[in-house]
């Protein structure tokens, strides 16, 4: 007998389902009113039924939300990553402790309906293990109703930083699941050097790679090339990343096809968080180009600047908003670089609306995806594997 069956849900095609579950995989989707007994049932009332969000980029350890409020201080000259690196050391210094942060940022997303996260950690010179060790047990406690993927993240460089490529090394072997870089030209002004250490340390454990890439204009783009071909050559296609990638965002749009076409072919993620004062890559133009493109809030009230709800699917409004996206098609690739491109990206097994996928998903008080999109509905239930995780903007646990 099934587990839990629920009844009258809306699914993205407008369809009403009956949705079987039982030891927290999707069972049974079969017209309403049609499935067969189940142990338990919850009748969901006609909501739209969506996978749970994918927060693709996070950082855990160096939110202040729900913290005391801590002004924003702007660069002297211009955006500058190493002087918003040294702000950020500045404010951790006088924060709450790391795992009280850690818990209520955790369960602010989860609260709006995200049950997959990437979460970068910052592991480096400055920091050395600590604050991997404290998330790692925080990854513990939460893991029934999040799963969570930790980047070592070298935020203060890697050559620039002593003992840092060690400290990645040791990071991957302490459960960390990917390896992290910084704006290898820019920050440690010593782009193969940089890669050098990123990319072998990948490939020593053979786990997956997520890059930070700030570099605007030209830079950036070659940055991204390098990244692109060093993926090929290790044969690592599908376990890379370059998060932000300002520079995509700089090219006309004939280069920025041609570089496009080179991502794709890498099978190389492009993350955004379409973030308001910067340049970020044409979502459109790329995804057309068949790169995988996902969302991800990055800073949420921190050192970087003080906005962030952890809520993807504000996310992808704000990712429409930005690209200009208008059409039902336009509204639903939003959504999709908050869902599927998100789990392609972190290489999710089971993910989706399927017989045989995880029973990871949320209702929304929406007809369909577009208006999800741009109403972005509050009164949402949602679900891992299967249990009610939050409700009414809140973890139940």
């Amino acid at each position: 007998m099934t587990e839990t069956l629920f009844t009258h849900a809306t699914l993205a095609d407008g369809s009403l389902k009956d949705i079987g579950v039982t030891g927290g995989r999707i069972v049974s989707i079969m017209p309403a009113g049609t499935a067969s007994d189940a142990a338990r049932k919850v009748d969901l009332a006609g909501a739209l039924l969506v996978p749970a969000f994918v927060e693709g980029h996070i950082h855990l350890d160096t939110s202040f939300y729900g913290d005391t409020w801590i002004p924003h201080k702007p660069c002297t000259n211009g955006f500058d990553v190493h002087e918003r690196v040294a702000f950020q050391a500045e404010n951790m210094a006088q924060a709450a402790p790391m795992a009280e942060r850690a818990r209520k940022q955790l369960e602010l997303c989860v609260s709006h309906g995200s049950t997959q996260m990437r979460s970068h950690v910052m592991v480096d010179g400055s920091v050395g293990l600590k604050s991997l060790e404290t998330i790692l047990a925080i990854r513990e406690e939460y893991r029934d109703i999040i799963d969570i993927q930790l980047v070592a993240f070298p935020q203060s460089g890697i050559l620039k930083s002593p003992g840092t490529a060690e400290l990645l090394d040791e990071a991957i072997a302490m459960g960390a699941d990917l390896v992290g870089g910084l704006d290898p030209a820019s920050f440690d002004r010593d782009l193969q050097g940089h890669l050098d250490v990123v990319f072998g340390v990948a490939e020593k454990h053979g786990v997956g790679i997520d890059i930070h890439l700030h570099d605007f204009g030209s830079l950036g783009a070659f940055t991204v090339e390098e990244i692109c071909a060093r993926t090929v050559a290790l044969g690592m296609q599908g376990k890379v990343v370059v998060s932000h990638a300002y520079g995509l965002g700089n090219l006309d749009p004939d280069a920025a096809r041609g570089i496009g076409a080179k991502i794709a072919a890498a099978g190389v993620s492009i993350m955004t968080n379409a973030p308001g004062d910067h340049a970020f890559p044409p979502v459109a133009l790329l995804r057309a180009e068949g790169v995988n493109i996902f969302g991800g809030s990055d800073n949420i009230r921190d050192s970087w600047w003080p906005y962030g709800d952890g809520d993807m699917l504000g996310r992808a409004m704000m990712i429409g908003y930005r690209s200009g996206f208008y059409t039902d098609e336009e509204l639903s690739a939003a959504f999709d670089v908050v869902t599927a491109a998100g789990a392609k990206a972190l290489g999710l097994e089971g993910y989706g609306i399927a017989v045989g996928a995880k029973a990871d998903f949320v209702t929304l008080a929406a007809a369909h995806v577009p208006e999800a999109v741009v109403a972005v509905p509050k009164d949402r239930r949602v679900f891992k594997a299967g249990r009610l995780v939050a409700e009414n903007g809140a973890v139940v646990r």
